[in-house]
């Protein structure tokens, strides 16, 4: 028999210490953490799954409208003429490589009832200005769109700003706003949807939802991708929920107006991330947060995200538990930071520890070593096995629910290109896992300790959980944002778009609200 080696000695006595009480509850807690997901994601299949058998049934008693309501008397002229008036904020940085698509979803909204779109910039040298200004003319005659030019921030983050600005510029008689990040990509029904339930509950606070993110086939947007599905789960409620995504989100127009449980004092003075801000005073006031199961959408991401531009926006998402607004919330927001490095590092370990006990075995069965005289412990290539099981689990619980959110999404735009689960690679999903639950502490450990961050060429500095200090450079950020890809040419500026069905549907909704407006 040969002789044992030093690395294989070492590589035997680590493989036996992993068979340890203390590791195999570690390897035990991996293989729970990878259930309790797959749990969580199939409760939040059977949400979504729900609203497609739902959609599916109207469809068969006739309702060709399904995606706009299930009951196809809501479209009764009765009905739409008495639907509030809405307006949409979207404060928009740079020009991306979807952002174009992405707008004009949102502008041709097929809501019914009288609506505005406010485009909020900084200042007119941003590079999406000329691209929204041109897309608003080639619509001019058909929606209620403008840019307004926000300055610069001085007390809150620019975001925040641009939001503020945006609900001092909306419509005197809008009942509600919803604001709206670039890389929302909107369904023809979502403003109506999203209407309808604040019209069917007056408790509700703020109505939102989430992205599915689709995978351009870099690692960096598998990681993304990765990031945001654990926390789809809390959004796939189909009502009631804790989580918020600054995204999309609808609040009563008058909250803003009169400052109701300052909301526009605790944005505005120093707040850095809006929708942390918003749950925080939604928790702080027991207000309702509901998410509908239709409020699922689309988010191509950039074709050329570089990993170190996950890391940006990875470092910017941890960024956020360092802001806070009451004592409560620094409380919440470290027991967050806590229970998700925790969580996130408890994932990966059973990993490791999986590829010492595998390379162990191998490295016996390649050098012909005897069971008795090493040390390897036979015990841990159970554990490998049932983590594989428990990852294999999770991996389809995660396959299935991107499956019907796909589905979901194909019905709720019916005229938009088809989306499909070919492109994933689940082999990079898998790595993807790895890297983002390794990275997520060091990223949260470098936001606590630094207390500043630098988004889109402008950098915060934290203090008592406020911005206190905004610096910016001389060049004012980059053209692209973290998702968004990289700057393309919009061809012949005020070009005509395709005209579509539903464009022209949307066309004969908004002659319909406004007749005079079409005389001409």
């Amino acid at each position: 028999m040969p002789a044992l080696d030093a690395f294989d000695l070492f590589l035997f006595s680590l493989s036996k210490a992993f068979c340890s009480p203390i590791a195999v509850f570690v390897q035990i807690q991996g293989c729970l953490i990878c259930l309790i997901l797959a749990f969580g994601w199939a409760c939040a299949a059977y949400v979504r799954n729900r609203e497609i058998k739902q959609m599916k049934d109207s469809m068969r008693h006739g309702n060709s409208f399904a995606f706009l309501y299930h009951d196809i008397n809501k479209l009764e002229h009765s009905n739409q003429v008495n639907l509030p008036r809405v307006s949409v904020v979207m404060p928009l940085k740079g020009y991306g490589e979807h952002n174009l698509h992405n707008w004009r979803s949102q502008i041709t909204s097929l809501y019914g009832g009288p609506v505005e779109f406010l485009f909020v910039l900084e200042s007119t040298e941003d590079p999406a200005y000329g691209y929204v200004s041109s897309l608003i003319s080639n619509f001019k005659d058909e929606v209620d769109a403008k840019v307004v030019i926000a300055g610069l921030s001085t007390t809150c983050s620019q975001k925040i700003h641009n939001q503020m600005v945006g609900v001092e510029k909306m419509h005197k008689d809008s009942k509600y706003v919803l604001f709206l990040d670039d890389d929302v990509r909107l369904h023809p029904g979502s403003i109506g949807a999203l209407t309808a339930e604040m019209e069917k509950n007056s408790d509700i606070f703020i109505q939102t939802g989430y992205p599915l993110d689709l995978p351009s086939g870099s690692l960096g947007s598998y990681c993304i991708y990765e990031y945001h599905m654990p926390c789809s789960m809390g959004f796939a409620t189909g009502g009631k929920t804790f989580f918020l995504w600054g995204g999309c989100m609808m609040m009563h127009a008058d909250d803003f107006r009169l400052d109701r449980y300052g909301v526009v004092s605790g944005l505005r003075d120093g707040g850095y991330s809006d929708d942390m801000t918003l749950a925080a005073i939604a928790e702080a006031h027991k207000r309702l947060i509901t998410s509908p199961p239709v409020a699922v959408f689309p988010h191509p991401l950039s074709s050329d995200l570089s990993f170190s531009r996950y890391w940006n926006y990875l470092r910017k998402q941890t960024f956020v538990l360092e802001s806070y607004t009451t004592k409560v919330n620094w409380i919440m927001n470290r027991a967050l930071f806590t229970t998700h490095c925790y969580l996130s590092w408890g994932f990966v370990a059973p990993y490791f520890m999986s590829l010492i006990h595998v390379t162990a075995a191998l490295r016996i069965y390649i050098k012909g070593y005897s069971l008795e005289e090493t040390t390897f412990a036979s015990g841990g290539l159970f554990l490998v096995g049932y983590l594989a099981i428990c990852t294999l689990i999770e991996l389809l619980s995660m396959w299935n629910l991107t499956r019907i959110e796909v589905q979901l999404c194909n019905m709720l735009s019916p005229e938009a290109p088809k989306m499909s689960l070919a492109s994933y690679n689940w082999g990079l999903v898998f790595i993807a896992m790895l890297v983002d639950n390794f990275l997520y502490p060091i990223s949260a450990m470098r936001s606590h300790f630094s207390q500043s961050i630098n988004w889109s060429g402008i950098r915060y500095h934290l203090k008592n959980g406020k911005i206190f200090k905004i610096e910016r450079s001389k060049d004012m950020g980059p053209e692209k944002s973290y998702l968004g890809g990289k700057n393309l040419l919009y061809g012949k500026k005020g070009a005509p778009p395709k005209v579509s069905f539903l464009s022209s549907l949307a066309r004969s909704m908004a002659q319909w609200h406004h007749p005079k407006k079409f005389d001409s």
